[in-house]
């Protein structure tokens, strides 16, 4: 999930700049038209937003991948050696709740406001589900096997 999603937004990479650049901005907010932060509009760092968003993306992805394939290959292993190969993937989860609950649920939903707007919401709306994904992938995964 976390590698299509980086994949997407480096193929549609002005989208996401755009996308990014709108929020950072703070535009067309009515219900909060104040922020305790101030609108962020230069364009570099705009691209540096899009940068640390995709490479987090990234990271997360080939933490699960790594992740899996220990996993994958402890499957027929004995418990203790099951459990013990879980720990990229929690390192995966991890990083991927720091991007979607931290960067865009704290980050955007509430530094940014992002809410209010629709473009805004519905990418609130999408982090929440990758979100709680990561989440129950983590909390799927410290069941210990016994």
């Amino acid at each position: 999930m976390a590698l299509f999603y980086a994949l997407q937004n480096i193929a549609n990479i002005d989208a996401c700049y755009a996308a990014i650049a709108y929020v950072l901005s703070m535009q067309d907010h009515s219900a909060y038209p104040n922020s305790i932060i101030p609108a962020i509009t230069a364009g570099w760092l705009v691209w540096a937003a899009v940068i640390v968003i995709i490479s987090s993306e990234i990271i997360a992805a080939a933490l699960l991948l790594v992740g899996f394939w220990h996993l994958w290959n402890a499957r027929k292993a004995a418990n203790k050696a099951f459990n013990q190969s879980k720990t990229f993937v929690f390192y995966g989860a991890g990083v991927g709740i720091i991007v979607w609950f931290g960067y865009f649920g704290v980050g955007g939903g509430t530094l940014m406001q992002m809410w209010q707007t629709q473009a805004g919401g519905l990418s609130l709306t999408g982090a929440f589900q990758y979100f709680a994904s990561c989440v129950f992938v983590w909390l799927i995964l410290a069941m210990p096997e016994n």
